[in-house]
C-alpha cells in the first residue's frame, strides 16, 4: 500500500542515505521519455522540500534538456535490503551550471567528482512510499570507477569542447553546456 506526504521525512532520508543507486525520470512533452540509473554519492537532501544530485558527463544530457521544456522530475529509490521499500520523490527541477550565480553555494554540499557538468536542483512536490515486496534482495559490491577515471584522463580544453558541442538532447532540445572542467585536483 502507497503513501504520500508533502515532504521527506527523517526516516525518508535515512533510507535514501543508504542507497548505492537510484534512478531519474523525466520527459518533455513530446519524444522520449528518459530514465537514468545514478551511482556515486551524487545525491543530497538539502531541506524536506528540496534536493539535488551532481550529474557527470555521460552518453547524452537528457535531463537538462527536458527540465528546460517541461521541469518535471521523478526520483525512485528502491531498498534491496530489509525492510523492503521504494521511494518515490516527485517535483520541479532545474539544471545549475558552474558559469550560474548559484553554483557555489549549492556545490558546498557535494564532493565535486571529476566530469561534473552540473547540479540538478529539485524543489519537491510529493513523496511516495510503496511496499517494494517485489524488489529482490541484492548486495551492494562496490562501484565502478571508469566513469570518473575516464573524465579523470582527459585533457581539460578536450573535455570542453565535447561538453561545448553538446547542446542539443536526442529529441533535438536545447541544452546549456557547462564551461569549464572538473578534474582529479578539483
Amino acid at each position: 500500500m502507497s503513501e504520500f506526504f508533502d515532504a521527506l521525512n527523517d526516516k525518508h532520508v535515512e533510507m535514501i542515505g543508504k542507497q548505492p543507486v537510484f534512478f531519474v525520470a523525466t520527459a518533455a512533452s513530446d519524444g522520449r521519455i528518459n530514465l537514468s540509473p545514478k551511482g556515486y554519492d551524487s545525491f543530497g537532501v538539502l531541506a524536506p522540500n528540496r534536493v539535488a544530485y551532481l550529474d557527470l558527463g555521460g552518453s547524452g544530457n537528457e535531463t537538462h534538456a527536458h527540465l528546460s521544456v517541461d521541469g518535471r522530475i521523478t526520483f525512485m529509490f528502491c531498498n534491496f535490503e530489509q525492510p523492503a521499500l521504494i521511494l518515490r520523490i516527485y517535483g520541479r527541477g532545474r539544471p545549475v551550471l558552474p558559469q550560474d550565480a548559484e553554483w557555489a553555494e549549492l556545490a558546498s554540499h557535494f564532493e565535486i567528482l571529476p566530469g561534473t557538468r552540473q547540479i540538478i536542483l529539485v524543489d519537491v512536490d510529493s513523496v511516495q512510499t510503496s511496499c517494494g515486496w517485489g524488489v529482490p534482495f541484492m548486495a551492494f559490491e562496490r562501484e565502478r570507477e571508469t566513469l570518473k577515471k575516464a573524465h579523470a584522463g582527459m585533457d581539460a580544453d578536450a573535455w570542453i569542447a565535447k561538453a561545448q558541442g553538446r547542446t542539443r538532447s536526442i529529441d533535438g532540445i536545447a541544452t546549456r553546456p557547462t564551461d569549464r572542467y572538473f578534474g582529479p585536483a578539483d
